[in-house]
């Protein structure tokens, strides 16, 4: 048994370094504090700033009592003691005999492997060893839960945890630094899911600021802004989705995507919620998937989530990070995949997030000509510094792994390529041969979509990019940027402006319609109808069509069947489907109202309708990519405002699509075939159950030798009114 020895002394401190590690601003606390061997026994030093007496209790039963040294430090030495378990009675005078874990006398919870990849910026599990994780430690004396907290603050003089633990005062305790990892390590016993917390990081200038962590997994509802601890106990029940999807490919199958703004679709609903009633809503529209507006953690929900601070934390506005895989879960019960939006292009300069996290630019480029966006008021991440580009690949590998998540989003691509994205001359510096490009920015990308898709088959990388920059669906072993889909921004921009125009004077316009043929096949590309296109002045889709109230819904069912036939996959925003008149706002919900109107209830209809088919055609999704899946009938009727063309599915088999933006019906118009039979159709916009004026077409039309657009057979239809009719052939 270990006996309390007055004469001998633990290892000599000065009383300016005890100083320091009393004010936790210590960067090597546990080599102080703790226990540590000396001749003869073992020296203890434990810091309990308010105790009125401290003794250290042995795994062999021993009591050492502690004498106050300095500061609210108290040290002694167990002769002939060795370094074992070991607990801290403490009297605060109170009258009780609080029995407590010593933070300090814990191994660090990083081993070498993983500081190692983190300085190489490859550590593609990062969430696994920063941030904080509770922790269940045996021992002689008892099992210790507790948290181990990790943070990355290369330039600090000191860190702190501070939290619900400590009453916010962190000076007992301060985080010891891994050497040139520049990694601060702290387990602090007692701390389990739930308790709230934030670093306290003093940077170079020696001021002290708390700052939330960067690989938080939960965090406090905003506007609240502390990190909260938090432990996974969720069990999937989506094997077989994940098990289908790793032997399948995205790309060419059926995608239609239902963008949600998860706030707004219907307020007041939390992932618990949505999981019914959104999962029962899109299985009735028959979306394959849903894409949601980013679900990680942001201050301001007026950003609709695109100003990100914390990039593993779904935001805690609707529920539990366990609640949100509970979503998830449903979804894909229910057959549907879930895409989220993923902003790594920029992050906002709140004081308690990434911005000068350290003190010092850390996360953020520290040339203003690189590392600030001024449109959007944000810091631009350092793309070319390892760790930076470790915590944006995990951050995106988090969400696949984590929360089974079936695709990511990119935002603002575009703006990460280029070092003058909405900069003037002199506002930006060149990259090292002279050019524009972001050359860090291309190889984070790169990266990224490389690593997601060798470690999670099946799943989607999406760009959200508006230039003509080459190979961004172009694998990565040619250069490409790596992405699987890429959103046409000119398809989207061109039809739009075609169809606010009178039909009258559409013909001056034809163009806008076709010309996204002539590259259709450049990029692997997805058709977006999104948010972006229903706020800010820009009216809803519905109101971007001119005419009466029916005009305007026939224009909405006809351009979306055009969208649906149009090689590609597609998206379409929350509201559209509905007929929306107002803008979308992220302050209310939809207007559901609406479906109690038969018109609007013919739009939404419509929708599964055009659902229902296109997943049961594959000649709409099988062949997306190339031009062997497309083939004009006629694209240049501009004056009817005609267009008929053929989609093929990878056997060429075809499916003939006839699309009228005129307020004309054709009762007699004759459309080349590229194969003679009976043909029947699949699709109308125009019957009455949509609330058309039902211009449809008998079950079967059988062509005639009759040579029309080229062709030798041809076959006489009826075309609707602001229309489309989709056909394929009879035994098909």
């Amino acid at each position: 048994m270990s006996e309390h020895s007055s004469t001998l002394q633990p290892p000599h401190v000065s009383a300016g370094e005890l100083a320091q590690v009393a004010g936790g601003a210590h960067w090597a606390p546990h080599s102080i504090l703790g226990a540590h061997p000396v001749e003869g026994g073992v020296g203890y030093r434990v810091l309990k700033p308010f105790a009125t007496e401290v003794t250290v209790l042995t795994e062999d039963g021993g009591r050492v009592p502690l004498r106050h040294e300095q500061d609210g430090i108290w040290a002694g030495v167990a002769a002939g003691g060795r370094n074992g378990d070991y607990r801290v009675e403490v009297a605060y005078g109170d009258g009780v005999a609080h029995v407590l874990d010593d933070p300090y006398r814990f191994l660090p919870t990083l081993g070498e492997v993983d500081l190692h990849l983190i300085g190489e910026g490859r550590h593609e599990q990062l969430w696994d060893v920063l941030g904080a994780h509770v922790k269940r430690w045996p021992g002689v004396l008892g099992d210790v839960e507790g948290t181990a907290f990790a943070v990355w603050a290369p330039n600090a003089r000191a860190v702190r945890v501070v939290g619900d633990h400590n009453h916010w005062d962190g000076r007992q305790h301060s985080m010891r630094s891994l050497g040139s990892s520049g990694v601060w390590e702290l387990f602090v016993p007692g701390v389990t899911a739930g308790s709230r917390y934030k670093f306290e990081i003093q940077g170079p200038d020696g001021h002290w600021n708390q700052k939330a962590d960067p690989m938080a997994q939960a965090t406090e509802v905003p506007p609240s802004t502390a990190s909260v601890v938090t432990e996974t106990a969720y069990e999937w029940a989506d094997d077989s989705w994940m098990t289908k999807r790793a032997q399948s490919d995205p790309h060419s199958g059926p995608v239609s995507v239902y963008e949600v703004h998860l706030g707004s679709w219907r307020q007041g609903l939390g992932y618990r919620e949505l999981a019914t009633e959104l999962v029962d809503y899109v299985r009735e529209t028959g979306f394959t998937h849903v894409e949601l507006l980013p679900v990680m953690e942001h201050p301001f929900g007026g950003s609709w989530g695109y100003q990100v601070t914390s990039y593993f934390a779904p935001t805690s506005r609707f529920g539990s990070p366990d609640e949100f895989r509970h979503l998830v879960d449903a979804l894909h019960e229910a057959g549907i995949g879930v895409i989220l939006d993923w902003v790594p292009a920029h992050f906002p300069k709140d004081s308690f997030a990434l911005a000068r996290f350290d003190g010092t630019p850390l996360y953020e480029h520290p040339d203003p000509r690189r590392g600030e966006q001024m449109d959007w008021g944000t810091y631009v991440f350092d793309f070319g510094r390892s760790e930076v580009r470790n915590f944006l690949v995990a951050s995106a590998l988090y969400w696949l792994e984590e929360f089974h998540i079936d695709g990511l989003r990119v935002d603002a691509v575009a703006s990460m390529l280029y070092l003058d994205y909405s900069r003037e001359e002199g506002q930006w510096a060149p990259n090292q041969y002279g050019g524009r490009e972001n050359l860090e920015a291309i190889g984070l990308l790169q990266e990224t979509n490389a690593t997601a898709y060798k470690r999670y088959p099946g799943i989607m990388m999406i760009a959200e990019e508006s230039t003509a920059f080459p190979g961004v669906t172009g694998p990565t072993s040619g250069g490409g940027l790596g992405f699987g889909l890429k959103w046409n921004m000119g398809w989207m921009h061109d039809t739009l402006d075609y169809v606010s125009k009178e039909p009258v004077y559409r013909q001056y316009h034809h163009g806008e319609l076709t010309f996204s043929l002539v590259y259709a096949f450049s990029e692997n590309f997805c058709l977006p109808i999104s948010h972006d296109e229903v706020v800010h002045g820009k009216g809803s889709l519905l109101r971007k069509m001119p005419g009466d109230r029916w005009q305007q819904l026939a224009n909405v069912r006809a351009y979306l069947a055009f969208m649906w036939s149009h090689p590609g996959k597609q998206l379409l925003f929350m509201g559209s489907e509905l007929g929306m008149e107002a803008e979308w706002s992220e302050s209310r919900s939809l207007d559901w109202w609406l479906l109690d109107t038969p018109w609007h209830k013919g739009l939404h209809d419509l929708v599964a309708e055009l659902n229902a088919v296109y997943k049961q055609r594959p000649e709409l999704w099988e062949d997306d990519f190339s031009p062997s899946g497309f083939e004009w009938i006629d694209g240049g009727d501009n004056g009817r405002n005609l267009l008929s063309f053929v989609r093929r599915d990878a056997s060429g088999k075809p499916l003939l699509v006839v699309v009228n933006f005129s307020p004309t019906a054709y009762e007699d118009f004759r459309v080349g075939v590229p194969t003679p039979g009976a043909w029947r159709e699949v699709l109308n916009t125009d019957e009455e159950r949509f609330a058309g004026s039902g211009v449809t077409n008998p079950q079967t039309l059988v062509s005639e030798a009759r040579e029309w657009n080229g062709r030798e057979h041809s076959v006489g239809l009826r075309v609707p009114p602001l229309g489309a009719t989709w056909l394929v052939l009879d035994n098909s």
